[in-house]
């Protein structure tokens, strides 16, 4: 359903919809807007049918009230609206999540144990949180008051906020969270008075008043960059890590989760410095003449490799130029993997199970291939270094013990930061074997996508629902397939390890039955194997003193197939 009405700035828009979910923008006003009676829109989606009685309009001198009235008790009905700037909300909802964005002037909100997720302008903010049956959880991108306890088990958290104007000063955002008063030592002389921040008023102040029995608060954070865990606590080795990394976007997720202890070891750090990233592959080609190899993956849609292709089926291109192909090889090349155990509580009394299933991979992969084994549970532990001695990996996986929680997001993030970082560029993969749910990181999984993008390497998750082991070591053997229906994955692991094969390219292995497990470390080591080493003859005029950049395409003369260049190096 979609439905226009009147509102302009100044205007008060009331929603009451204990049904759903409501979502506010305030769009950047127009002149024609200005100049005239601005037009809001409200839309409306459910399950079924939405009639017109659900939804009842009330329009009495400016300001406008809009109530959701179900047809029936179990019918959810959500509703977005858009409306022009500085408008006043008013908005009441039961389980369903409020999000607000834009320029507002106010925001009154009410929720059950919906979450509240707003993103406003800072330059003047207003704001009173309170929970009325729960200990406060909240994020916010910037400085807030501690929080009070009051009557009644209710907390409450005021104040005002207005970032600093100093001149000629450029500042790093303050840590952020509960504590934040405690964060950031000042490097202010003794006796010396702080600047007070001037308020900036022209026109983005906004007033926040926000009741929640049990919800959670978001103030400008993302609600799908939101960890599992909201407590704030001390930073783990995995953490550490990733903030030594100098990911940007990895690096304010946990600042946002723990802003008391990520101001603390930060202070400890060197000053950072970033490497510079690339955005597109080039290489340097000399004179007329070279030969040159290119690395090259051909996929299809679900990511598998193809094998059979040969020099008739490739054509290459240099700056949109065609080139000779001279011929193409099955690429031999070892690869460096690096094999991700969760050994979480979840799997607390298997760990046979999990030494047994690391070492069939360990038997499974080249000889010449180089293997790294990270442990995860509430923290990461690096078990062994990258080797090719299978040995020495076999004897590392007597050495550890299962139990904790699970991390699984930060180990991820700290094996493509840390174990993989200074093999940026050489062939790289993670075999992932867990049950894939996570109930203790700092990051959330929305996060990880541009590191995983960036890092190059590829993903193959193996997710063994926790079940499914125990009932196959209470057994002794295999689980029938009928009873192995019943051990299964939650949806929200499924869609995740999916979606972290599709974005590295890898391939996701749902695990039902036991013996699934080699089956697809078999299928791993011939997707890694399944690559082309393509020789052509470069041809580009001379440039620039003999040398010019070229950009290489590689494309397969068969629908529905993909390809992806690594490196290119000239043959000598």
């Amino acid at each position: 359903m979609r439905r226009d009405f009147v509102a302009a700035a100044g205007s008060t828009i009331e929603v009451v919809n204990l049904s759903g979910r409501v979502e506010v923008n305030a769009r950047e006003n127009s002149q024609a807007e200005a100049d005239s009676v601005a037009q809001a829109t409200l839309s409306a989606e459910a399950g079924r049918i939405i009639a017109d009685s659900e939804i009842k309009f009330t329009n009495v001198a400016g300001r406008t009230r809009i109530e959701v009235v179900p047809s029936g008790s179990s019918k959810r009905i959500d509703i977005a609206i858009s409306v022009p700037e500085r408008v006043n909300l008013k908005i009441k909802t039961g389980e369903g999540e409020v999000r607000i964005s834009g320029n507002i002037e106010s925001a009154d909100v009410t929720t059950g144990t919906g979450t509240i997720a707003v993103d406003v302008p800072t330059e003047s903010i207003k704001y009173q949180l309170t929970w009325n049956m729960s200990r406060p959880r909240f994020l916010s991108d910037f400085e807030l008051e501690k929080v009070k306890e009051k009557s009644g088990g209710r907390f409450e958290l005021k104040g005002t906020y207005s970032p600093p104007v100093e001149e000629n000063s450029v500042k790093e955002p303050l840590p952020l969270g509960e504590a934040a008063d405690e964060l950031v030592a000042s490097d202010e002389p003794k006796g010396k008075k702080k600047k007070t921040p001037k308020s900036r008023v022209d026109g983005s102040s906004v007033a926040l008043n926000f009741t929640t029995d049990r919800g959670i608060v978001l103030l400008n954070v993302p609600p799908n960059e939101v960890s599992s865990d909201l407590r704030e606590r001390p930073l783990t080795e995995a953490a550490k890590a990733i903030i030594r990394s100098g990911d940007s976007i990895l690096m304010d997720a946990i600042r946002r989760a723990s802003p008391k202890y990520f101001g603390d070891y930060t202070r400890t750090l060197p000053p950072m410095r970033r490497e510079p990233v690339l955005g597109t592959r080039t290489e340097t080609a000399e004179s007329n003449g070279n030969l040159k190899r290119a690395s090259v993956r051909v996929t299809d849609k679900y990511n598998r490799s193809i094998p059979g292709l040969k020099a008739e089926d490739f054509e290459v291109a240099e700056n949109g130029v065609e080139r000779e192909i001279v011929k193409v090889d099955t690429t031999t090349a070892p690869f460096n993997l690096v094999l991700l155990l969760d050994v979480s509580g979840s799997v607390d009394n298997y760990v046979d199970f999990i030494r047994k299933a690391a070492r069939n991979f360990v038997n499974t992969v080249g000889r010449n291939d180089r293997v790294s084994i990270v442990l995860f549970n509430d923290d990461v532990k690096v078990l062994s270094k990258f080797t090719s001695d299978k040995g020495k990996l076999s004897e590392s996986l007597d050495t550890f013990d299962a139990g904790g929680a699970t991390a699984y997001y930060d180990a991820l993030a700290y094996t493509l930061a840390d174990t993989l970082r200074p093999l940026r560029g050489d062939r790289t993969a993670i075999v992932i074997l867990t049950d894939g749910d996570d109930n203790r990181s700092f990051l959330s999984f929305d996060g990880l996508t541009g590191a995983i993008e960036e890092s190059g390497a590829l993903i193959y998750p193996l997710y063994v629902p926790s079940a499914l082991i125990a009932a196959s070591a209470n057994d002794g053997g295999e689980v029938d397939p009928l009873r192995a229906r019943y051990m299964t994955l939650t949806s929200k692991a499924e869609g995740e390890g999916a979606k972290l094969a599709s974005v590295s390219g890898g391939i996701y292995y749902p695990i039902t039955r036991i013996s699934e497990i080699q089956k697809a470390y078999d299928d791993i080591v011939v997707q890694l194997r399944t690559g082309y080493a393509i020789t052509y003859r470069s041809d580009s005029a001379q440039a620039n003193g003999g040398r010019v950049s070229l950009r290489t395409k590689v494309r397969v003369k068969r629908e529905n197939l993909f390809t992806s260049v690594g490196p290119v190096s000239r043959v000598q």
